[in-house]
C-alpha cells in the first residue's frame, strides 16, 4: 500500500531515543514541527503521542508544552532511580500498547524510533492488524532489522530540517 491523502496516520515517538541520538551523533535537537510534518506528510492525522521520560529538570515543561502546541499528546512517566544509581526511562510496551490498541482506526502508524527492540511490534501490526507501518529515525543510530521490517522507513540522518543546531557557550 502507497501514501494516499485518505490514509489515516498514528505517530507515536518515542522522545528518550531521538534526543539522544541527535545529542550524541550531531550535538542537536530535534526540531518536532517538521518532524509532525514529514511523518503526517499530507494525510489525515488521527493521533500524534510523543512518549517522554520526567527528570525533574526546569526546562521539561516548557519543552512538554512545545510539543502540545506543536499538536502532540504528551504522555509521561517519571525516571525510575534504583539503588546504586542505575536510572531507567523507557515507553517500549506503553507505545507497542497504544500503537496496538489504536491500529483499529488507522490504517499507517509512524514509529519514530531506531530501537530494535520494536520489530515484534512492527511485524504483529502489519501482519495481525493489517496497518502500513513506518518508521522515521536517524539511520546511522537504527536497527538495521527494524528499518527492514518497516514498509516504508524514513532516514532522519540526511535531512537538516529535522535538527536544531544547540548554541555552544561563548
Amino acid at each position: 500500500m502507497m501514501q494516499h491523502k485518505e490514509q489515516r496516520v498514528g505517530v507515536f515517538v518515542d522522545v528518550q531515543n531521538l534526543y539522544y541520538s541527535a545529542k550524541n551523533m550531531y550535538k542537536a535537537k530535534i526540531n518536532f514541527k517538521e518532524l509532525l510534518k514529514r511523518a503526517v506528510n499530507g494525510r489525515k492525522l488521527v493521533r500524534a503521542i510523543s512518549y517522554v521520560i520526567r527528570a525533574d529538570v526546569a526546562e521539561e515543561h516548557t519543552f512538554f508544552g512545545a510539543l502540545e502546541n506543536i499538536g502532540f499528546e504528551v504522555k509521561s512517566k517519571d525516571l525510575q532511580v534504583f539503588y546504586g544509581g542505575f536510572k531507567k526511562g523507557d515507553w517500549d510496551v506503553g507505545i507497542a500498547m497504544d500503537t496496538i490498541e489504536l491500529a483499529p482506526r488507522l490504517d499507517t502508524i509512524i514509529l519514530v524510533s531506531g530501537d530494535g527492540d520494536y520489530i515484534p511490534l512492527v511485524q504483529h501490526l502489519q501482519r495481525a492488524l493489517g496497518c502500513r507501518v513506518e518508521v522515521m529515525a536517524f539511520g546511522k543510530s537504527c536497527s538495521s532489522k527494524l528499518k527492514e521490517e518497516a514498509d516504508e522507513f524514513i532516514d532522519m540522518d540526511n535531512q537538516t530540517k529535522f535538527l536544531i543546531k544547540r548554541e555552544l557557550p561563548r
